[in-house]
């Protein structure tokens, strides 16, 4: 892997471009862009190559030049063939639609000056693709291949398609970061591989808005060839668009200033910035938020967001865009947009890349993005187009999201960026993807295996989970038909070769193919009494004995089945689990560590007794924000630092003890973001229960954690019990009997398609998905308690939805003494435990009242400290 620092000159681009490209292209164009120089002539000399700029930076163009280029020349020489020359994957079946139109609108266009037809095809071929065009792609197949990780599979495995793969040049891969971080990368890494070897030499292009480590994604991208990677030139052109960036506060006071005037502030802020802009693209962080704010704008100014009629000539009307809409008003709200219909839409995650929605000049985030990329790639979208200004504000509403977003675009202004985590070793996916191998082609296990292992999320993967996997598809594990698991290939051992076993084995494969798994609601009853429905993903995170709110009244969470949780009524203990838990995006490992560096360079202002005056100043030029702003950060930490005479930090965990009469809590101030908090809290939990032989209540945030229990423990003496070389093991126990282990296990077991989604045209409910994986998970225990699919389901529980690498790290950082644990008993919670103590109580109360509830406790605190009456 090496970085591109030289961009080759205009002039070498323009003595390999055809004249008709050139000629279309300065039309359109006045000069390349610095994406363009950098990436196209490393694309034309069939170079692996990663782009990483920012969205609207021409990246696609830039993918596409030299190929377009290519095509042109063999059409004009009259030998263009019958065959796919580029395979091009999006994340979003709404991105391949937009580049399919991107690519014919150029082409037209080029056949206009020419003459004459070119003959170049483009075709797009997802799960949205009918039947008759896939027989006519596979009569005459296109030579620019749009597809999906999913249908890229299921062609490479089609008796049909699979020849018209075998001479491919190019496969570009887009928003490659946004793929890379879950398991359709993982797959897609196994295809890009089956690709490869059936192709021969293909040049691999990744397209990347903001990402980092640039050298990990390009590993992912290219992949291994005997025991080095394949070579890969790095082209980051990240930041190369100027940035306008402000985080705002809409009143003046972010403790004392009541719901109602918060709220009313808020939303005059938005409408003002909305109206003093053409077209605003508005993020929250929660798809109910995202109705919530269409509501209230409608509502508040119906003037300013009517529907648009053909008389108007500005852009009017607002509209909400997210993941549980049909795809018809997705498409409708896109189409708007892109016509200029639209002043406001409002979205949770679904816009982040890059479908083409045409102008926005200006990007609200309300409340903290999480992450440094993610803020850049939401940014992003306003000046969508080159050398345009990136426009984007954060509105923030509480004291911890006004430290974490000024500490965020801190890190986004000076290139800060967070690391992302590439899953590796995914047994699952590796069952589902050896599968559809052995369909396609007979292949001999050392060359599987070798294969596999090209691929940079399987390069460590171990000989004898690769062996399980193969005997368990061979159905060499005779108890398992007791629960409907057959053989699903033929494994000889003496030849070493795989391949199908049966008829069905084709139909099966591609009608249970892919990774996301099917999600649901989940019933709650009270014995056979309906109370209501949650998330699975909030199922997740309960434990037996856990208390949370539903309908407005306590229930305290029992048991689960299948789709049911049953529960009892609680009464006088707050709930531990906030309702909203499921929706929050997790604060990053580093954004947090960069939150705790600033408290700590704060606290030693404190320390040094520097005056109000010079802290602020301090903050102003630290931060790069406004003198509200500072002056709120200020106030908000003065007040800890004068109440707890130590702050939390990236060096000090700060252990809180606090009575609140019902029980002790125990605050652990952690500043090292949701995932690494989820797996400390939760190895703590079952450290002091088995010390102290009593169950402990837990409740987790991104800046820390809280054990509650009726009786005081010893954290300091639990802590120094955790050593990073027995956490996993001691995190296998911890996990073992928890709802997350046995939802993840379904979804593990699905992808390894030991449960089948669809069978004989019948497709089986999420609910009986669940039980089966029950009784299945049983079954595999008594074969192996290690079983390859158990082991996938415990990796993806600690390393993808936790983050126990990173734990680790703390860990060993504790015992090496870099970063000190230290203890404090107080009264009342701290000001920086509210959000952490109080989630519980204040998820009981109403919005208003919840202010005023947070208003009483901080007044009590200012008394404490001697500033309050």
């Amino acid at each position: 892997m090496n970085f591109k620092t030289k961009p080759n000159s205009e002039a070498e681009l323009l003595n390999i471009l055809h004249p008709l490209i050139k000629e279309w292209f300065f039309t359109k164009f006045k000069e390349f862009s610095l994406p363009q120089l950098f990436g196209v002539m490393e694309i034309h000399s069939r170079n692996n190559v990663l782009v990483s700029a920012p969205t609207g930076a021409t990246k696609t163009l830039t993918g596409f030049l030299s190929i377009l280029n290519e095509l042109i020349d063999s059409s004009e020489k009259g030998i263009l063939e019958d065959k796919v020359y580029c395979v091009y994957i999006s994340p979003l079946k709404a991105l391949s639609n937009d580049i399919q139109k991107n690519l014919n609108e150029p082409l037209k266009e080029m056949e206009a000056i020419h003459g004459r037809e070119l003959g170049i095809r483009v075709a797009v071929r997802t799960g949205d693709t009918t039947a008759s065009e896939k027989s006519k792609m596979a009569k005459k197949p296109p030579h620019i291949l749009i597809t999906t990780p999913e249908s890229l599979a299921i062609m490479l495995s089609s008796i049909k398609f699979r020849d018209h793969l075998s001479k491919v040049e190019w496969c570009i891969v887009d928003e490659i970061h946004s793929l890379a971080e879950n398991k359709r990368g993982v797959h897609l890494s196994l295809s890009m591989e089956r690709l490869q070897r059936l192709s021969g030499h293909v040049c691999r292009v990744g397209l990347s808005a903001t990402v980092a480590p640039l050298e990990n994604v390009a590993k992912f991208l290219v992949g291994r060839e005997r025991d080095h990677y394949r070579q890969c030139k790095i082209v980051d052109v990240q930041f190369i668009k100027s940035m306008d960036l402000k985080v705002l506060c809409p009143v003046p006071d972010l403790i004392d200033s009541d719901f109602e005037t918060m709220h009313h502030g808020m939303y005059v802020m938005i409408d003002d910035l909305v109206q003093s802009h053409k077209t605003t693209l508005i993020f929250t962080n929660t798809r109910s938020a995202t109705e919530r704010v269409v509501d209230h704008l409608k509502d508040k100014f119906p003037k300013n967001y009517a529907d648009y009629s053909e008389e108007d000539t500005e852009p009017r009307g607002i509209g909400a865009h997210h993941g549980s809409l049909s795809k018809e008003m997705r498409l409708e709200i896109e189409e708007r947009l892109r016509q200029g219909k639209l002043k406001c839409v409002v979205s949770s995650t679904s816009l982040e890349l890059g479908i083409d929605i045409g102008f926005i000049d200006l990007v609200i985030c309300l409340g903290s993005p999480k992450s440094v990329a993610r803020f850049l790639q939401r940014a992003g979208r306003a000046g969508h187009r080159f050398h345009e200004t990136v426009k984007a504000r954060i509105i923030v509403l509480d004291r911890d999201d006004l430290v974490e977003c000024s500490v965020l675009l801190k890190s986004a202004i000076e290139k800060k960026i967070d690391r992302i985590h590439i899953p590796k070793n995914c047994l699952d996916v590796l069952a589902q993807q050896i599968f559809g191998i052995a369909i396609s082609e007979k292949i001999h296990v050392e060359a599987l295996f070798e294969l596999i292992t090209n691929s940079y999320c399987y390069e460590t993967l171990d000989r004898k989970d690769f062996e399980e996997i193969l005997a368990y598809l061979a159905g060499e594990f005779s108890s398992l038909e007791d629960r409907n698991i057959y053989a699903k290939i033929w494994y000889d051992r003496e030849s070493g070769l795989i391949g199908r076993r049966g008829k069905m084995a084709r139909v099966l494969y591609m009608t249970n193919i892919g990774t996301i798994p099917d999600e649901t609601r989940i019933k709650v009853k009270m014995g056979e009494q309906l109370i209501g429905t949650i998330d699975e993903a909030f199922l997740d995170r309960l434990r037996q004995g856990d208390v949370f709110v539903l309908g407005g009244q306590t229930y305290e969470f029992r048991f689960s089945r299948g789709t049911t949780a049953q529960v009892v009524p609680s009464s006088g203990r707050p709930p531990t689990i906030p309702s909203w838990y499921s929706e929050m995006l997790p604060l990053s490992f580093d954004l947090a560590n960069e939150i705790g560096r600033f408290r700590r360079l704060i606290e030693d202002k404190f320390k040094e007794k520097k005056s109000k005056d010079e802290i602020l100043k301090f903050i102003n030029e630290h931060l790069y924000v406004d003198h509200n702003s500072a002056n709120g950060i200020y106030n908000y930490l003065k007040e800890h630092y004068d109440f707890a005479k130590k702050m939390p930090s990236d060096r000090r965990i700060l252990v809180e003890y606090y009575d609140d009469e019902r029980q002790i809590n125990v605050i652990f101030h952690t500043m090292f973001g949701r995932r690494v908090n989820d797996c400390l809290s939760r190895a703590m939990a079952y450290v002091v229960s088995r010390l102290e032989n009593f169950d402990v209540e837990m409740g987790i945030t991104d800046n820390g954690f809280y054990l509650g229990a009726k009786k005081r423990f010893d954290a300091g003496k639990a802590f120094k019990i955790l050593k990073p070389e027995k956490l996993d093991l001691l995190m296998r126990m911890a996990i073992d009997k928890t709802e997350v282990l046995r939802r993840r296990f379904r979804h593990c077991a699905t992808r390894s398609l030991m449960i089948l989604r669809t069978y004989r045209g019948r497709t089986k409910k999420v609910g009986r998905q669940q039980i089966s994986s029950q009784i299945l998970i049983n079954a595999l225990k008594r074969i192996n308690p290690d079983f390859s699919i158990i082991k996938e389901a415990r990796r993806e529980v600690l390393e993808d939805l936790m983050d126990i690498e990173s734990t680790k790290l703390v860990l060993q950082q504790i015992i090496d003494g870099k970063i000190k644990v230290e203890e404090i008993n107080t009264m009342l919670p701290s000001p920086l435990a509210f959000n952490l103590v109080l989630q519980g109580y204040t998820d009981m109360l109403k919005i208003d009242d919840r202010i005023e509830f947070l208003k009483r406790m901080h007044q009590m605190i200012l008394a404490k400290i001697g500033k309050g009456d």
